[in-house]
């Protein structure tokens, strides 16, 4: 009996170590453990029945769409936005035309002029002297040649006027004689249309007559718009340009500071080189039509001089004007040799003078010229033609130099290939050949 309570003691220890030990482990699991909370078992779907139809799952839109249709689909908005942003352009320049036309103008005449006012400079004069004295001699000479075909015109009206009429009068009896057989009486009634016609039509002619009067007016104001621009860009034209610049994006100022002058020694080129290939036309066809006796030779060169400048269509129109006025007033041979010289001289001018004289300053496709000049021509008139080759011309050297700036920074931001190029492999000098060494003794013959 003595040694029962010592081992109740024990027995009494222990479960007290073990209680200790269990109290411990739920403070520490209630310490560490974090709540989860336990998700709802799945509701069970029962199957469809065996007489359902199988259905396909649905693919993705995006993947449903052909490859092509979505390529269409992705150029064809971004059309949509550049011919909307064209057609909004096209609208702002038709409203202010008269401006734009003017500033054009002077951009051309300020080509034709700005070498001489650098060399002007050179030779010593100030700036604002060198631009004065250039700008006045160009517009003097411009306005003598343009007072000089007004006083031929109007001094040889009353010849022209006698000789238009003698000329139809020589077509109504050819045409009495022709094998056409067409009687006088259908001659004068088409004449009494015609006459009808015109006292009809009283109202319209005059106010086409009002509106001619508009458009001269116009044509003054833009005048003098070109006039005020050329004195400008004559004056201070580098700083016009350096001003531009600034409006344009920092990323692309460097390109477009490089495609300035390009484009600029382009238009440059094209004005001088269109002005001595028509003063050569007009001066071989004007000496050809006052051989040939054909009235008002002067102002004919000088209207041959003037549309020279409309690429493709002005010859034409030049040349057939020519030829009108020789054949009503000369007869048909006279016209005829006039046919033959203004034709002589537009191959001559399309061989030999546009290739040598404009080179490769201005090289443009035919198509594009025909394109541009038609496009320009319905676009804004007269005007429209006379600068859409330059300004297609100026667009190919802009856009040229432009994809060659763009090349040139993609290669320099390319990183260099690791390891030998083949540039340095080909430049490593070849190993010179080892010399021959004699044979052994024993093999010589």
């Amino acid at each position: 009996m003595s040694k029962a309570p010592g081992w109740l003691g024990r027995l009494g220890a222990g479960l007290t170590r073990m209680g200790e030990y269990w109290d411990e482990r739920r403070s520490e699991a209630a310490a560490d453990d974090v709540p989860v909370v336990a998700a709802p078992a799945p509701e069970s779907v029962p199957p469809p029945p065996a007489y359902a139809p199988a259905v396909a799952a649905r693919p993705d839109p995006v993947a449903a769409i052909p490859w092509g249709m979505r390529v269409a689909a992705e150029a064809g908005w971004r059309l949509l936005v550049l011919a909307g942003t064209l057609w909004v352009l096209m609208r702002i320049i038709s409203a202010v035309q008269l401006v734009v036309l003017a500033f054009v103008a002077a951009l051309l005449v300020t080509a034709m002029l700005q070498p001489t006012v650098a060399r002007l400079k050179r030779l010593g004069l100030p700036r604002g002297l060198a631009t004065a004295v250039t700008a006045i001699a160009g517009f003097v000479v411009m306005g003598l040649v343009g007072w000089f075909v007004v006083w031929q015109v109007m001094d040889n009206l009353d010849n022209l006027s006698d000789r238009v009429r003698d000329g139809i009068e020589e077509l109504k009896r050819w045409l009495l004689d022709s094998p056409f057989h067409v009687t006088e009486s259908q001659i004068n009634d088409i004449a009494k249309n015609l006459s009808d016609t015109i006292g009809t039509n009283t109202e319209e002619i005059t106010s086409a007559g009002l509106q001619g009067v508009t458009v001269m007016v116009e044509v003054l104001t833009g005048i003098l718009l070109a006039m005020f621009s050329t004195l400008f860009l004559l004056y201070d034209g580098k700083r016009i340009w350096q001003w531009t610049l600034k409006l344009v994006p920092a990323q692309a100022r460097e390109g477009v500071a490089g495609a300035g002058p390009r484009a600029w020694r382009t238009l440059t080129a094209y004005v001088r080189g269109t002005v001595i290939v028509a003063l050569i036309d007009a001066i071989f066809i004007g000496i050809g039509i006052y051989f040939l006796d054909v009235p008002m030779a002067v102002p004919l060169a000088v209207f041959i001089f003037l549309f020279a400048f409309i690429p493709l269509v002005g010859a034409v129109i030049s040349g057939a004007l020519a030829v009108v006025v020789a054949l009503v007033t000369q007869g048909v041979f006279t016209a005829l040799m006039v046919l033959i010289v203004v034709l002589a001289v537009q191959q001559l001018e399309g061989h030999v003078l546009q290739p040598f004289i404009l080179g490769r300053a201005v090289r443009v496709h035919p198509l594009a010229v025909v394109l541009a000049v038609a496009a320009g021509g319905l676009t804004a008139g007269i005007g429209g033609a006379v600068v859409a080759v330059p300004l297609v011309a100026v667009t190919n050297t802009v856009v040229g130099y432009l994809r060659a700036y763009g090349t040139e920074q993609a290669l320099r931001g390319t990183p260099p290939p690791h390891g030998a190029t083949a540039v340095e492999i080909a430049s490593t000098p070849a190993p010179a050949p080892a010399p021959e060494s004699a044979p052994p003794t024993g093999e010589r013959d």
